[in-house]
């Protein structure tokens, strides 16, 4: 292959580079078979095949129940921003969401076009650089489920612990966040994430819904969107993204043979450990998140003076550091170090700024 640059995009982020050479070897001829996956009809043994390791390998990376559905559908996150509601809030219901940031946002308004939604936190009073603790939480009485965003992909904050809401079945878009840690799969009644960041591909959204919650759907949702139907099928009610989720089903062989999740904690913990050390050490950049809530997998951060902006990402460009301008809404740079990403990668760019800063400090 090519010479591989390190990449620091949001999403579509960095594919581990063993992944890759796999699907490239195959891409042409899967196993012998005389053509590629893309080729390959959903319902063939073959790719039934494929599409069951995924979600084994993925049960055992998360080490979830059986009483939990595991659902492989298009769409993005955003798309169940919507979905949700329609399956879980019921014909005139509530829900309680947690604000802690654009994309928390996003699924509050939508939601709010199906029900009725309550912010029961919101971090705005911090300038969402901090994530509103529990006892500042008005939670509803007769809410169908409460609803948060562990980690915000452009605001850079993240939760380091799994909110208690009693029976409430909890809900999660962890999107940014998931398979960088192990994580309690009992806690939740439903996980959602799109796929573009740590799992595989865009194009792939991956949903675990506690069975108990199917079957809830409101009598006007699309039977594309209702998550009862997908389990029944197999997430093959339609065509699903069939090479979205060969690549995902990689990801999660490439996770395993990395020590599966607790080895994944130890190289994360490692890498967002360097990477903030560095920043807060230095006298040109910043980084304004509240220590505690630090995101372990977008790390925001500003120059001192924004007229360095320019020179430091053409200059981490010229050294192969890929993707670091901060988002739009945001401004200042944005390192995402999801699974993917090698801690080679922070250990070049905590160089480079070190760099830069005796240049320009």
């Amino acid at each position: 292959m090519s010479k591989r640059l390190f990449n620091f995009c949001a999403g579509p982020a960095a594919l581990p580079e063993a992944v890759l050479q796999t699907a490239r070897d195959e891409l042409t001829d899967w196993h012998g078979k005389g053509l590629s996956v893309m080729e390959m009809s959903h319902r063939s043994d073959e790719f039934v095949g494929i599409a069951e390791q995924a979600e084994q390998d993925l049960r055992e990376l998360l080490n979830i129940p059986s009483d939990y559905k595991v659902l492989f559908l298009q769409g993005g996150a955003s798309q169940q921003f919507a979905q949700i509601p329609l399956n879980l809030l019921g014909e005139d219901g509530r829900a309680d969401y947690i604000d802690t940031g654009i994309w928390s946002r996003k699924a509050m308004e939508e939601a709010s076009r199906y029900g009725h939604v309550n912010a029961a936190a919101s971090g705005k009073e911090y300038d969402y650089f901090a994530i509103p603790g529990q006892n500042e939480w008005t939670l509803s009485a007769d809410a169908a489920y409460v609803h948060y965003t562990p980690n915000e992909t452009i605001g850079g904050v993240e939760f380091n612990w799994i909110p208690e809401v009693g029976d409430k079945p909890l809900v999660a878009d962890v999107s940014s966040d998931i398979l960088s840690r192990p994580l309690d799969v009992s806690r939740f009644g439903l996980l959602y994430a799109g796929a573009q960041k740590n799992i595989g591909p865009s194009g792939l959204t991956v949903v675990i819904v506690r069975e108990d919650l199917l079957g809830k759907a409101h009598s006007k949702c699309p039977t594309m969107l209702d998550y009862s139907v997908a389990a029944k099928n197999g997430s093959m009610y339609n065509t699903p993204p069939t090479f979205a989720w060969y690549l995902s089903g990689l990801v999660f062989k490439w996770l395993k043979a990395q020590g599966g999740l607790d080895a994944m904690e130890r190289i994360n913990d490692a890498k967002q450990r360097k990477l903030y050390t560095a920043i807060d050490a230095s006298e040109l950049y910043s980084n304004p998140i509240n220590v505690a809530d630090r995101s372990w997998m977008n790390i925001p951060f500003r120059l001192a003076d924004d007229r360095l902006d320019k020179p430091f990402l053409a200059g981490a460009e010229e050294r192969g550091l890929l993707n670091l301008k901060g988002h739009r809404s945001v401004g200042g740079m944005r390192a995402s170090i999801y699974n993917a990403v090698p801690e080679a990668a922070v250990d070049a760019l905590v160089a480079y700024m070190a760099e830069f800063e005796k240049q320009h400090g």
